[in-house]
């Protein structure tokens, strides 16, 4: 059985479209048509049914997919146990994160990887939490960077082990001269009115703040659509609209904005994924610890931020 085709069916299986699986696995969706036809041919039985534009699989496609998942286990078991047999941390992780951490901790976790392991090899690929848990369950990466503000984990997936790496705490960002600039702490319900400006470069953050903004009365007034975090700063430092942002986000942002911490507090749980039982391989370990060991540097603090 060709593992290349097994694997293709695999992630269509978690992605349920063939463009979903062509993007991820950098070929045509015709391609991928062809691999899953090719497996059909070669096993001479239906796998799937197309439905529009997605899939769903036969009882013996369901049935070669619970196969495939144990197949891919053993693999990475194997990986797993020949690694552990090097004494020299070498080789190649993926890593992937979502924009705050990427920008921070990664950074951080990378040159401390280079310092102490020159022989390993570290990648970072920028993604939302959801789409770095996929990417790691499809072995498209090594590590995914996942917190619970923007994706709910799932405590039955047996296939992923989560390892807490640290917690960050919003803030709300206003103008140095923002009305509410002497007040202690600031609600969202405070914040009814003004005008917004939103990283949308991670548009599952934005659509949280605006469901938290909906809890507390009010549908937030947007005049910033920012796909980058220095555009959304730069439109609060002159004056024209406040945010809400994570304290990774906040380390030296200067005295032009002011920082309130909110009431209640919003925090999210940032926590390491990887995949179940390969917590052995000693360059997996090797660069968990580094990125504990940077994430110590960017554990959220009213000195960090800044907060007035």
């Amino acid at each position: 059985m060709d593992l290349q085709r097994l694997r293709t069916l695999r992630e269509l299986h978690h992605r349920q479209t063939m463009a979903a699986v062509a993007d991820a696995l950098l070929i045509s969706a015709s391609a991928v048509s062809q691999q899953v036809a090719l497996l059909e041919a070669e096993l001479d039985v239906k796998l799937i049914e197309r439905r529009g534009r997605g899939v769903t699989f036969t009882p013996a496609g369901l049935r070669l997919i619970d196969h495939a998942d144990r197949i891919f286990g053993l693999v990475e078991a194997a990986r797993t146990d020949l690694a552990a047999l090097k004494q020299v941390i070498c080789g190649e992780i993926r890593i992937a994160a979502f924009p705050s951490i990427a920008a921070t901790v990664v950074p951080a976790a990378m040159r401390l990887a280079r310092e102490r392991h020159p022989q390993l090899d570290v990648t970072l690929s920028a993604m939302e939490p959801s789409e770095g848990l996929a990417a790691l369950r499809s072995w498209q990466t090594d590590i995914a960077l996942i917190d619970d503000l923007t994706l709910t984990p799932d405590p039955a997936d047996e296939r992923v082990d989560r390892i807490f790496l640290q917690e960050d705490e919003l803030f709300a960002i206003l103008p140095a001269s923002h009305r509410l600039s002497v007040a202690e702490t600031v609600s969202l319900a405070d914040l009814r009115g003004e005008k917004w400006s939103l990283d949308v470069a991670s548009n599952v953050y934005s659509d949280v703040i605006r469901e938290r903004c909906r809890q507390a009365g009010f549908e937030p007034q947007v005049n910033g659509y920012c796909n980058d975090f220095e555009v959304v700063l730069a439109l609060i430092k002159a004056g024209c609209g406040i945010s809400v942002m994570p304290a990774l986000r906040l380390r030296h942002v200067g005295r032009e904005v002011c920082i309130k911490q909110l009431n209640p507090p919003i925090y999210r749980r940032i926590m390491i994924a990887i995949r179940a039982k390969e917590a052995r391989n000693p360059a997996l370990c090797a660069f968990i610890d580094v990125l504990q060991e940077a994430a110590r540097d960017f554990m959220p603090s009213q000195g960090t931020v800044g907060v007035a």
